[in-house]
This record gives C-alpha cells, sequence and structure tokens, in this order.
C-alpha cells in the first residue's frame, strides 16, 4: 500500500478483515469498534474485502519469513499512525494544538478516554467526567508558571555575548593552538596551579559561584578572601564534604567521623553554622554514616556562600586587582574574522592542504582556551 495518498477506509477494512482471519477473531477493543462500524458502512463490498484480505494472506505465504515481518511491522505501524487508538495523540496533526484534547470538538469513548485524535464514531460522546477532567487540566494551567518567549531570548543573548570572547571557536586560542602548533606555551599559562592566571580565566570566575569552585586557582583565591572575613571555614567544610563524597568506601565511617568533629560538633574548632532543622536531619543519618550523610549540610553551606560570600568576592578589591594583573597572552595580528588567524609556525592541518597550496591561507583550529575580544 502506498503512503502517498490518505488511507481509504476500504484499505482500513482490508486490513481489520485480514487480521480477524489471521487471529481468529481476537480484535483489540477499538479494532473491533472500527470493524464493525465498517462492516455496517460498505456492506455491499464486503465480499470484496474478505478476498483481497485472503488474497493478501495467500501471497504472504508465500514470501520469506523475515520479509513476511517486516511487512507485517510496517503495515501495523502505518495504521497505528493513520488509525490511532482512542486516547492516543495523532501525530498527523499540525497547529498549536496539537494533541491537545481540547482542540477542536472533543469526543470520549465509554472509558472516558478522551479521543479526539482518533476518528469519530458514534460510540464517542461527553459526560460529566470528561467536564471533571477539563476543569481540572485548566485549574493545573493557570496555576503553572510560564516564561516569556522574550524573556528567554534576552537571557540566551546575555548568555552568548558573555561567553563569546571565551568560545575558541568565534574567538580563537591563545596564545597558541597546542593541536596544530609547536608552542606548548597553552599548557603553561592554563595549568591547574599557576602563579598569576589569565585574565579570561580571571573573568570566568564572575560568570558563576559554581564556575569559581570548579578552578583549584580560583577557589584558593576565595579561600583567601574568606580568611579576612573569618569565614574560611565554611569553604574547608564544603570541600571535605566534596573528599567524603568521591573518596573511597572503605574510609567513609572515619572522614564522617572526622568531619563531624572539626565542623558540627560542640565546640568544634572550626565550627560551621548551619539551621538546626538542618542539623538535626544530619545528627539522624550520623547513626549509619554514607558517603551522603552530609550533603544537607553541605548544600545550606553552598548556598550561604553563593548568596553573601560569593558577590562581596566579586566586589572586592582582592578580585579588581586579579582581574588588573592578570595575564594577557599575545596574540597575532587582528583580522576581521576571528577564526582566519594564522598562528605563527602553524603545522597545516591535512583537510587544509588544498586551500594552502592554492595560495589561500589557512583556517586555524580554535582550543580550549580563547582570546580576548575576538581576533
Amino acid at each position: 500500500m502506498s503512503t502517498l495518498w490518505p488511507a481509504t477506509e476500504l484499505d482500513y477494512a482490508i486490513y481489520l478483515a485480514k487480521k480477524n482471519i489471521r487471529k481468529q477473531g481476537a480484535l483489540i477493543g477499538h479494532e473491533k469498534e472500527h470493524y464493525g462500524q465498517l462492516h455496517r458502512k460498505i456492506n455491499h463490498a464486503w465480499d470484496l474485502v474478505v478476498m483481497q484480505a485472503r488474497e493478501q494472506l495467500r501471497a504472504a505465504k508465500q514470501r520469506r519469513k523475515g520479509d513476511r515481518l517486516v511487512m507485517a511491522c510496517q503495515e501495523q505501524t502505518y495504521w497505528l499512525v493513520n488509525r490511532p487508538p482512542p486516547g492516543v495523540p495523532s501525530v498527523l496533526e499540525q497547529g498549536p494544538e496539537r494533541s491537545s484534547c481540547t482542540a477542536g470538538q472533543a469526543r470520549m469513548s465509554p472509558q472516558g478516554l478522551p479521543s479526539n485524535c482518533s476518528p469519530p464514531g458514534p460510540f464517542q460522546t461527553k459526560n460529566i467526567d470528561f467536564y471533571k477532567r477539563e476543569m481540572e487540566l485548566c485549574r493545573k494551567a493557570l496555576g503553572r508558571a510560564r516564561v516569556k518567549s522574550s524573556v528567554c531570548l534576552e537571557a540566551y543573548l546575555k548568555f552568548s555575548s558573555q561567553r563569546e570572547p571565551h568560545d575558541p571557536i568565534m574567538s580563537g586560542c591563545l596564545p597558541g593552538n597546542p593541536w596544530v602548533t609547536d608552542d606548548d606555551t597553552y599548557w603553561t599559562v592554563n595549568a591547574p596551579s599557576v602563579a598569576v592566571p589569565t585574565k579570561l580565566r580571571v573573568e570566568r570566575w564572575g560568570f558563576s559561584f559554581q564556575e569559581l569552585l570548579e578552578d583549584p586557582v580560583g577557589r584558593a583565591h576565595f579561600m583567601a578572601f574568606l580568611g579576612t572575613e573569618f569565614s574560611a571555614e565554611n569553604l574547608s567544610f564544603w570541600e571535605a564534604c566534596e573528599e567524603l563524597r568521591h573518596g573511597g568506601q572503605a574510609q567513609v565511617r572515619a572522614m564522617v567521623d572526622a568531619v563531624y568533629q572539626q565542623f558540627l560538633a560542640p565546640g568544634a574548632a572550626r565550627w560551621v553554622n548551619i539551621d538546626s532543622q538542618t542539623m538535626e536531619r544530619t545528627l539522624e543519618g550520623l547513626h549509619q554514616p554514607h558517603r551522603y550523610v552530609l550533603d544537607d549540610a553541605q548544600l545550606h553551606i553552598y548556598m550561604l556562600m553563593k548568596k553573601d560570600s560569593y558577590p562581596r568576592f566579586l566586589k572586592s578589591a582582592a578580585y579588581k586587582d586579579l582581574l588588573a594583573e592578570a595575564v594577557i597572552p599575545p596574540e597575532a595580528k587582528k583580522r576581521v574574522f576571528p577564526f582566519m588567524r594564522k598562528l605563527p609556525h602553524s603545522s597545516p592541518s591535512p583537510a587544509l592542504l588544498p586551500a594552502a597550496t592554492s595560495g589561500e591561507p589557512a583556517a586555524a583550529a580554535g582550543g580550549p582556551e580563547c582570546g580576548e575580544g575576538g581576533a
């Protein structure tokens, strides 16, 4: 059967008749209903329907088993799409009201299932359960929080413009791409522990609190800042919880006891301030310690640092001095398009050899670190 035109009722009747013969009348609920409707509607041509169904079954027996299974699956899928069961959204519907049970004229089956996506029939009627369900769905829709598309687009543009200088594809890789050049300075200036970080690295600390904690250099400077505010124990407690979460299973009990004695016990040397409810949940979990027993306390301290200490760190003179003293790796001569930068002493990529031989400048591939302000 071709799928280039809509399926007719005669085709569907032949399919149901064939399935009814093969399964000896064992059709499912909605198929039985459609089978009865079609039998009454095209009763004058039912002999033709049965004859076509038997001929198709006889032709199928002459095929190989694999081909027979594939064709049976394709036919079943075709009719599931064109004649979906009641309550199943039709994939052929278009527009914003697709799969909506309230679009158009809603119909209900005797079992209370929405069937607006299936072909209409005499058994589909509205009942009181339908209206109760519609009222409940509308009530939930009114209370659902929504965000305007303009707000989403504005946030997306802000995110893109903020990270564009840090994107290696849009702004290039500084001071050089170590994958296509002999210059390995990139690994030196972006090592996990360096005396003076790059400016792009320091700027990323201001993107989010998580960016700051994931960088060992940024976390060290944040620890020094917390020391000036006499709250360095908060970050130390967070680091201890991270070590507990990712540490070995054999040391979990000993590490939980050490963290509790150092940060949470009454009179602890580096006591951290958490609320009473979080402390009660933590103490209950200490009876059977595991690697996630301190998650509630860690989250409380994390939010405290994120909302209180982190904004002050970004406004502090220490962070501004880091931005002023940060290293700016030298870059090549600027061009109109950043991805057209030709790095000195570059090894041509095999994919760009035809372009290089024809006299065109080879495009340099970008790496993880990116240049400031584009090329």
